[in-house]
């Protein structure tokens, strides 16, 4: 008998320490394995049971509950136990999950080295060894991967130009500062199978010619921190990384550096900036980062989710990955589900999926009970999305035909009881705090809007206050030096095209 439970910083927060302690007591001659987790955090703590080749799920389990579940297994009664969930792979199937890049989170114990590779990893770091660096990028930009990170930009074309670009060094970071309100994925992915991770690392360094990378890891995960540096350590002795990579002959290392848990430095330029030791600051581009990144030498800049799917692209294939998505959104999206809904969690769904199915069918509505009325998409600069634009299938071109965004995936959900002024005031005061203050528009842009949303709540000459703001935005966008200020009107003006009534002024002649 074998008992599967999460070690996850999000399933250790609401007690599966304790739940794991009272299994120990409760069942002493089973086999207690900890995991990541499977993504439903409202069955969290969630406890697997594996016996006679059949593994099932009961959650939630609190430490009061594990006795009788124990008894109830024992019994053979399980199925008639109130927290009884049944099979968690065929809960995920018929929800629509297509699991590729968390494939194996939850179901192996993340720095467990034998069950990663009997669960398929080290198989596409492998095929890459086995070809050209070449084969390798134009197996990526076949799949049609895009950076997960929030731009969306085709991850093959970024790894090409460093392949092209000559130099002696070149580098491989990983940006693991997740940042985004209402995200997690890669939280997940590092705490849950990090070995995924490191072997992503490795193929982009294997393709482009680089031979050293970097994690740039915010100071706020400590959980990740302790399980990706045991990560590495183990794959030092299994020899996936070092100077032999998988017998390959060819060397590629890994380090995590810590940020000081700046917003900006999820910007790529401020993260090179700090990752030298730098004030974040952002940098003017040209040149780009693939040209000039780290130390000015030719370097890979992929977020923590691009990087750990290309194993699964390499092991199965360009075309596999392809087939699914819609149009120029390939493959599978991380969809971190928070905020108020009955089944938060993370649900890898192909692209196309529309958001209303999300929200409503996986989600379960809202978690008071209220109509829901709006859903936040891609993070704190992400547009929200009213319910009459829930028909929309997500995907890069889809959201932005409604002028929203895939961002890193996070979709927040608020009920009929929220307060969009009080949102976009928010998603400026956000903007200014976490802004690294480099150009004015952004800079002092915020902080105006603010003021002007201020005197708009107060009644002071809404419609004309409402038309300075969207010139304000409109500045902001077009005058903005990166994304933080560039993407900052989103919020604003989708609360304001939208919920006009919350301002107490017209709404615009059309919105789409």
């Amino acid at each position: 008998m074998t008992y599967f439970i999460a070690r996850d910083s999000a399933a250790l927060s609401i007690g599966a320490e304790q739940t794991a302690d009272a299994l120990t007591s409760a069942a002493p001659d089973a086999d207690i394995v900890r995991t990541g987790s499977r993504g439903l955090y409202w069955l969290e703590p969630l406890v697997e049971i594996e016996h006679a080749g059949r593994r099932v799920g009961f959650g939630p389990v609190d430490a009061g509950d594990v006795d009788d579940v124990v008894h109830a297994v024992a019994n053979g009664t399980q199925e008639q136990h109130p927290r009884f969930v049944g099979r968690i792979d065929q809960l995920l199937r018929e929800q629509g999950q297509q699991r590729l890049t968390f494939a194996r989170c939850g179901v192996i114990a993340p720095t467990d080295f034998d069950a990663f590779v009997q669960h398929g990893g080290t198989a596409g770091l492998r095929a890459a060894l086995a070809q050209s660096g070449q084969a390798t990028i134009d197996a990526v930009k076949e799949s049609g991967l895009r950076g997960r990170g929030g731009a969306g930009f085709p991850a093959g074309i970024k790894w090409q130009t460093v392949h092209d670009t000559p130099g002696a060094e070149k580098f491989v970071v990983c940006n693991a500062d997740e940042g985004d309100s209402g995200t997690f994925a890669d939280r997940m992915l590092m705490e849950g199978d990090p070995f995924t991770l490191l072997e992503g690392m490795a193929i982009a360094g294997v393709a482009t010619g680089a031979t050293q990378g970097y994690i740039y890891l915010r100071s706020e995960y400590p959980d990740a921190l302790q399980t990706l540096t045991e990560a590495i350590d183990v794959a030092h002795r299994h020899g996936m990384l070092g100077s032999n990579v998988l017998g390959s002959g060819y060397g590629f290392d890994i380090e995590i550096r810590l940020g000081a848990g700046a917003y900006i430095c999820g910007e790529e330029t401020s993260l090179l900036e700090s990752l030298e030791g730098k004030r974040g600051l952002i940098r003017f581009k040209p040149p780009l980062p693939a040209i000039e990144g780290f130390q000015a030498k030719p370097t890979v800049l992929n977020n923590v989710i691009t990087l750990a799917t290309t194993p699964t692209i390499l092991a199965h294939g360009a075309a596999t990955y392809q087939g699914l998505g819609i149009n120029k959104s390939c493959g599978t999206l991380t969809l971190q589900l928070a905020g108020n809904v009955a089944r938060p969690g993370l649900y890898e769904i192909p692209f196309g999926t529309t958001l209303g199915h999300v929200i409503n069918e996986l989600g379960g509505g809202s978690a008071s009970g209220r109509p829901v009325r709006t859903a936040q998409v891609g993070g704190p600069l992400g547009a929200y999305v009213p319910v009459q634009h829930f028909d929309t299938p997500i995907g890069y071109e889809e959201l932005g035909e409604k002028h929203a965004m895939v961002g890193h995936g996070g979709v927040v959900v608020f009920d009929d009881s929220v307060d969009m002024a009080e949102q976009a005031r928010f998603a400026m005061e956000f903007t200014d705090i976490e802004s690294c203050g480099k150009c004015t528009p952004c800079r002092v842009g915020s902080v105006r809007a603010q003021e002007v949303i201020s005197e708009i709540v107060a009644g002071n000459d809404r419609e004309s206050n409402a038309e300075l703001l969207r010139e304000l935005m409109e500045l902001m966008g077009q005058g903005s030096l990166c994304a933080h200020g560039g993407m900052a009107p989103a919020p604003v003006l989708s609360a304001l095209n939208h919920f006009s009534e919350d301002f107490g002024v017209h709404a615009p002649a059309e919105v789409d």
